[in-house]
């Protein structure tokens, strides 16, 4: 074992380090708000929505309303502060400063590694596995780019998170239980209120209460007088009246309630005719290049093959700022390999035979992170609309994780190689982030820098 990671001094040690990740992850995300002064990709839509709402203006939007109330409660709070005044603008149809109109998402995208940590030790009461968690998800760029400008995608990964780590609670207590599980219905309803997809994050819940209950079945008798801490035998006690009302009423009951502000201001069409608008909207959606040119079908997300350009200006002959949509590709490479480690330790922990031997404990982060990748990636399956390489968020989040666990494997190890191969990784995914970090925050970049970054683009003659 490199160290010993389950001392009381290296706990603290973890918890100053999950500090120390998420102040920098706040730092990345609130730097240089007001830069580029003008919109960035869909900004063109949720600003002006999260605006129309501050201005009663009636509009159509293809998406539920939730994330752009947050923006324009945002925006009502920045044009307030004494801060981000430098840079303002008309865009959205009214006098606000960019910063107003971003502050939001970066204060939301900053909960995101606090809350991988907190889920991270949940499963696993392990600091070193959640502060390792906490580090690679900020050390993504998607979701860097995600939470620097006034987009949606952020919000509905933040509230589906939040969801699993409140139904991830429950399972261990029976005090407040209900309360709790009553939170991670509202927080269900509303990842889904900001998107449809965030309804994703429950169907991952969903599966793994299934089986759990299906593996409540299959024990022995003997076996289910055992209490351990196997998060399919915590799910099992989570009954089904409590299933209905906290994770299949609540969810679908908050949904509703938050479209009552947009059809107060537009009351044409109603709440059922809306959403078929929205389906009907989605369903007319083609695909390919002549549809949009950063159309990415689900298989080409894992490797990176298609990122999406948010922001491209020449600013001076061959310098460049640049804006590019994609995730760290080591993280996702490293993380897409832990994905299949996970299948594989999976099928080995149950093909012990007899099953009754199996320690289905140590199955917990494994179990849960391939159940919830594929309910975020597989529905995308046989979606024919153009999708962007964003849609990977939810997936990708869990497949982190995923990486997050074999690392901390490889560094309680006994083995000076899987030791030296888990501090490679860190490393080298650190390095990868500050490689790519010019095009995360769309700093100047000189042309063949560009190019070296932007190497997939050449390789598969989409440029």
């Amino acid at each position: 074992m490199l160290l010993n990671l389950d001392t009381e001094s290296n706990k603290k040690l973890a918890v100053w380090g999950i500090a120390i990740v998420c102040l920098g992850s706040i730092g990345l995300r609130f730097w240089g708000l007001g830069r580029f002064n003008v919109f960035v990709f869909d900004e063109f839509y949720y600003a002006k929505f999260a605006n129309n709402y501050l201005t009663n203006t009636k509009f159509f939007n293809s998406h539920p309303p939730l994330s752009q109330y947050l923006i324009a409660i945002g925006i009502w709070i920045g044009d307030r502060l004494p801060i981000g005044q430098d840079t303002t603008n008309t865009l959205t149809g009214s006098l606000h400063s960019t910063f107003s109109y971003r502050w939001m998402n970066a204060l939301f995208g900053s909960f995101i590694p606090p809350i991988v940590a907190a889920l991270a030790y949940q499963l696993s009461y392990r600091m070193s596995y959640a502060f390792l968690a906490a580090l690679f998800i900020s050390l993504d760029g998607l979701f860097l780019i995600e939470s620097r400008y006034a987009l949606n995608n952020i919000y509905l990964v933040f509230f589906g998170l939040l969801g699993q780590l409140l139904v991830v609670i429950a399972s261990k207590t029976t005090q407040d239980r209900r309360l709790l599980l009553v939170g991670a219905g509202i927080s269900f309803g509303a990842s889904a209120a900001c998107k449809w997809n965030g309804l994703w994050f429950l169907l991952g819940i969903y599966a793994l209460l299934v089986i759990a209950k299906l593996w409540q079945i299959i024990r022995s008798e003997r076996q289910s007088s055992i209490i351990t801490n196997s998060i399919l035998d915590r799910f099992a006690t989570i009954g089904i009246i409590e299933i209905v009302i906290c994770l299949v009423v609540t969810p679908i009951a908050i949904y509703s309630l938050l479209w009552i502000p947009h059809l107060i201001q537009n009351p044409t069409p109603n709440f059922i005719d809306v959403q078929l608008w929205i389906l009907n909207y989605h369903e007319k959606v083609g695909n390919g290049a002549k549809i949009h040119p950063y159309c990415a079908n689900w298989y080409t997300w894992p490797l990176l093959m298609r990122p999406l350009a948010y922001y491209f200006k020449q600013y001076k002959p061959d310098y460049y700022y640049d804006v590019h949509a994609m995730g760290n590709p080591l993280l996702w490479w490293f993380a897409l390999v832990a994905i299949f480690g996970s299948i594989w330790l999976i099928i080995k922990g149950f093909t012990v035979k007899p099953i009754r031997e199996l320690n289905i404990d140590r199955l917990n982060v494994p179990l849960f992170i391939v159940v919830n990748y594929a309910a975020n990636l597989l529905p995308w399956v046989k979606v024919t609309r153009c999708l962007y390489i964003y849609h990977y968020m939810g997936a990708v989040l869990f497949a982190i994780m995923g990486l997050a666990w074999l690392v901390d494997l490889g560094l309680r190890s006994s083995s000076k190689f899987w030791q030296a191969a888990g501090l490679t990784t860190i490393f080298s995914i650190a390095a990868s982030f500050v490689f790519w970090l010019p095009i995360y925050l769309g700093l100047s970049i000189e042309k063949s820098d560009l190019a070296l970054r932007l190497w997939n683009f050449w390789i598969f003659n989409w440029i």
